[in-house]
């Protein structure tokens, strides 16, 4: 079928050649992508596939009506041919239907790919391997750490963005400022958590958690190994009072008593990460009793009520790292060898882990040759005959190591238990501490409790062989595993514990 006169010109040849080979490697790339699926690499041509070589595409096609319209003018200005100036359609020419059908053939097929190309380029733009792969380098200790979560089937959408139109737009457009840090490097290390601009918890955790209906109480174990030379275990076994005793009571009791309905929580907190609140607010919604209450030792001035966040709590206050948790080494080496990954049968070698990793290290590869080093460094020098003949056990132990590691530090980008603290709990972080300390008090003395069984109830502890055990209904007072006194009492767990002790 012979093209109209103006369609030669170098702009639309240009266009046509530019069309033509986009086609041509977008088509490549999916089957390539088919036949050849990487998780890693499919993250970069997805990227082509579905934003970039279809931009060039477009421009393609635009420049071929572009170039014949430019053609036409010349032509008329020129006096080649006083006829193309005008469009004339003449439906009993048999050219003129050939034209108009190969116009409207072309318009379906291309409206066709367009819809399909725009569907798959939303999907790929919401899927978890274009958040987590694209930029590896940074988004590796998120996508890491997101893996070993229990959200791990929750694709990063539907936190980070939720239901709706307005939230989409909103994350694509930060999403725009991510790619220019990315792209010049201007990027923070480590990355900070996006606390201020994260969709309200009701909309998207509660999706999900509907918080009437938690379990009222469960049981969890706490396995734990001393940093002494038989790695001692110790365990304790806690009630957790997720909510009331009876489920049909509601939210009136337990931890999740904090977003009852009929009572407003409300704090200012004196850091961005709000691991230190100096100041609570209890509403009661049904008849508007109000409490407010200062910490004693940092009661914040007019001025810092008036200028700092006030914030009503809710399941993020708390569950602040709900898939991106990255493990104390201490809590991971123990996981470890509970589960004999780390050989127990090993002499102290639950204080050389902590030994080793209370270091800091620049690279990945200088940690992982540092903990190798360390490990046989110990063993042959403290105990070079165990060393020679358990040289098995060793290895052992530095492999499980090197994972715990590698799930949980992060060099590079200087992401670690200590960068990114979790509020759940007391044991490593201030956590619960954070307004149950015994500090808070009202002006008229109410003093928010510090006692343990508001939340849970020791029912048994003690090492494997001493198990100290107890009734449902008779609580166990907390035993420290080492003799520190009454000191455990008055200080927060974590003053120690999140330094590795």
């Amino acid at each position: 079928m012979k093209l109209p006169r103006t369609y030669y010109n170098p702009i639309s040849l240009f266009g046509t050649i530019l069309a033509a080979v986009s086609a041509l490697i977008i088509i490549f790339f999916l089957i390539a992508m088919t036949l050849f699926e990487n998780e890693e690499s499919g993250a970069y041509v997805g990227i082509f596939i579905y934003i970039v070589l279809p931009v060039f595409l477009i421009i393609g096609l635009i420049l071929i009506p572009i170039g014949m319209s430019r053609r036409s003018k010349r032509i008329k200005r020129e006096g080649e041919d006083s006829v193309v100036s005008k469009i004339v359609l003449d439906l009993s020419n048999q050219r003129h239907w050939n034209a108009v059908g190969l116009f409207i053939l072309a318009s379906i097929v291309f409206l066709l790919l367009t819809g399909i190309g725009s569907y798959k380029a939303f999907h790929y733009t919401e899927s978890n391997k274009f958040c987590g792969t694209l930029c590896h380098s940074v988004m590796e200790p998120e996508h890491v750490a997101y893996q070993e979560s229990a959200h791990s089937r929750v694709t990063c959408v539907e936190c980070h963005v939720g239901e709706g139109a307005q939230w989409y737009v909103r994350s694509k457009l930060s999403g725009l400022y991510q790619v220019y840090s990315v792209t010049f490097n201007k990027y923070p290390t480590p990355i900070e958590t996006p606390i201020h601009n994260l969709r309200p918890a009701r909309e998207t955790c509660e999706e999900c958690h509907w918080p009437e209906k938690f379990y009222s109480h469960n049981l969890r174990t706490e396995k734990n190994f001393l940093a002494d030379s038989a790695n001692t275990e110790w365990n304790i076994l806690l009630q957790m009072k997720i909510g009331s005793e009876h489920s049909a009571i509601g939210l009136t009791e337990g931890v999740h008593w904090h977003i009852n309905s009929d009572v407003k929580i409300e704090y200012i907190s004196s850091s961005e990460k709000r691991e230190y609140i100096p100041w609570v607010r209890y509403v009661n919604r049904a008849n508007g009793d109000t409490i407010v209450y200062n910490d004693i030792y940092e009661t914040l001035d007019q001025e810092a009520l008036d200028t700092l966040e006030l914030r009503e709590m809710d399941c993020l206050d708390c569950h602040n790292r709900p898939s991106h948790q990255f493990l104390p080494p201490q809590k991971f080496t123990d996981d470890l060898i509970a589960a004999g990954t780390i050989p127990s049968e090993l002499p102290e070698v639950k204080a050389l882990a902590m030994q080793v990793f209370n270091n800091t290290f620049s690279t990945r590869d200088s940690g992982s040759m540092f903990i190798r080093e360390s490990v046989i460094d110990f063993y042959n020098s403290s105990y070079p005959e165990f060393a020679a003949a358990n040289q098995e056990l060793i290895d052992q132990a530095i492999e499980g190591m090197l994972i715990g590691y590698n799930k949980n530090i992060f060099p590079e980008m200087k992401a670690n238990w200590d960068a990114y603290p979790n509020h759940i709990g007391h044991s490593e972080y201030n956590g619960c501490f954070r307004c149950h300390n015994g500090q808070h008090e009202s002006e008229t003395g109410e003093v928010i409790s510090r006692d343990c069984n508001l939340c849970h109830t020791i029912l048994a502890q003690g090492p494997a062989e001493n198990y100290e055990t107890t009734s449902v209904d008779k609580p166990l007072e907390f035993r420290h595993p080492v003799d520190i006194d009454e000191a455990w009492k008055e200080m927060a767990c974590a003053d120690c514990h999140r330094y590795l002790y």
